[in-house]
């Protein structure tokens, strides 16, 4: 399936082409941040990772040597970025990932694995998103013209490595992820969806949303099936069928695509380019799981213009204290079954420099 914005036009030019355990959080963790290359990955603990200076002493491992981009622009640009992640109330574990590597940005949300369900790996999500943002991280600093597609699938390729030989990754319940990923390239920007992690774009003033709907279209699929089960079926044996028939639809051509073990996927991604600066650039663009995404898909708290100018005004921990409230106050709102999700908002801002 191809990606539209929620305005019906294309969003931008088709393109071609171990980790520290996290701390316990009680509400969205703000960072600002300005990186410069080569990078490394650190972790903040609540989903949320930051880049250092390999030079820096206090960081312990060394990305590979960044090399000249030609695609960099001669014209001094900033992106300014904002964030915030937060665990989901009943869970200390944060199973999204926010992170920021020299030029690029991302959110990784993991998949929840549904209790009870053997997955044949000794690892869980949040260990899975932590290695894939680093190791997406050690691609871009080594190939930073590479296009995103190529710099995921090499990611998703060494993270099956970092597994070992004790998991089974063939298993349909291997540790995953969605993926949302922006890439400043001074006078453009690239951008990837893999899977329910949305982008909203301001582009020229106009706001618009970038979606891989193929999730919830084979979830339909899916909840049909658990329809047909005999009406003595228990809510249980319901979901236990949804959730095996779902796994089975993962990393397939008529199914949804999303980060796991088979690097191919990152060639089924949506992605794009954007220019940046004139009247009809990228100013804005916020990148976000569906736990804070949950905000306009969910609840209906705002459309995504107003999430944007939210986000802008307030920062990204306003979103998710929005979240927050609404899965409080209105329950009978989500189409989900869990009652709170984890949630990440990143704000990217581009501007001229001084």
């Amino acid at each position: 399936m191809g990606g539209t914005d929620r305005s019906g036009r294309p969003a931008g030019r088709p393109a071609r082409s171990a980790a520290p355990a996290p701390a316990t959080a009680t509400g969205p963790q703000p960072h600002e941040w300005v990186v410069d290359a080569p990078y490394t990955v650190e972790d903040l603990g609540t989903g949320v990772s930051r880049v250092r200076d390999p030079a820096d002493p206090r960081v312990g491992s060394r990305a590979p040597e960044a090399v000249d981009d030609p695609r960099r622009s001669a014209v001094a640009r900033t992106m300014r970025v904002r964030s915030a992640s937060a665990p989901s109330p009943d869970r200390p574990v944060n199973e999204d990932v926010v992170f920021r590597v020299g030029p690029l940005v991302g959110v990784l949300d993991g998949a929840t694995v549904p209790e009870g369900f053997d997955t044949g790996c000794e690892h869980g999500p949040s260990w899975y998103v932590r290695h894939l943002a680093a190791r997406i991280g050690l691609a871009e600093a080594a190939r930073p013209a590479a296009t995103l597609m190529s710099n995921l699938a090499a990611a998703i390729l060494a993270v099956r490595a970092d597994h070992g030989d004790r998991c089974d990754l063939d298993h349909p319940g291997t540790p995953s992820s969605t993926v949302c990923l922006l890439r400043d390239g001074g006078d453009q920007v690239d951008w990837l969806v893999l899977c329910d992690s949305p982008l909203v774009l301001d582009v020229g003033g106009q706001v618009s949303v970038v979606t891989d709907d193929r999730l919830h279209t084979a979830l339909a699929d899916v909840r049909a099936t658990a329809a047909g089960l005999p009406d003595d079926a228990d809510r249980a044996t319901r979901f236990r069928h949804a959730v095996g028939v779902q796994r089975e639809r993962m990393n397939r051509t008529h199914g949804y695509w999303v980060a796991a073990s088979d690097p191919d996927a990152a060639y089924h991604a949506l992605a794009g380019t954007l220019p940046l600066g004139g009247p009809g650039g990228l100013r804005r663009a916020a990148l976000l799981s569906d736990g804070a995404s949950a905000a306009v898909e969910h609840f209906g708290l705002f459309d995504w213009t107003a999430l944007l100018d939210l986000v802008t005004a307030e920062g990204p921990a306003a979103l998710i204290d929005r979240v927050r409230a609404a899965e409080r106050d209105l329950p009978d709102r989500l189409r989900r079954h869990k009652a709170a999700d984890d949630a990440s908002a990143v704000l990217c801002e581009f501007g001229d420099g001084a």
